[in-house]
């Protein structure tokens, strides 16, 4: 099985797997928070059309967890807002 880091914890996943569905698979439901509000958010189009699943993926803010296939050595963080200043 392979591993991704999320927020410094070791999130373990199988080949084919989304980063939100091994972040589901995990008990993980939060990973971006709204600017304004701190409301959390996660999974909920699947189809990459909402916002709701965004994360920062190797420092990289923005990424749609919904498309983006999980890799071994990932790090993703919890994403605040859509990550542009």
């Amino acid at each position: 099985m392979s591993a991704f880091e999320f927020d410094g914890a070791t999130v373990a996943f199988e080949p084919g797997m989304s980063v939100a569905a091994a972040l589901w698979a995990s008990g993980r439901h939060s990973w971006r928070v709204t600017d304004r509000g701190q409301r959390q958010r996660g999974y909920y189009c699947g189809d990459g059309f909402c916002y709701d699943c965004l994360v920062t993926l190797d420092g990289r803010p923005g990424v749609r967890a919904c498309q983006t296939a999980a890799e071994r050595g990932m790090r993703v963080a919890t994403q605040v807002g859509f990550g542009v200043a």
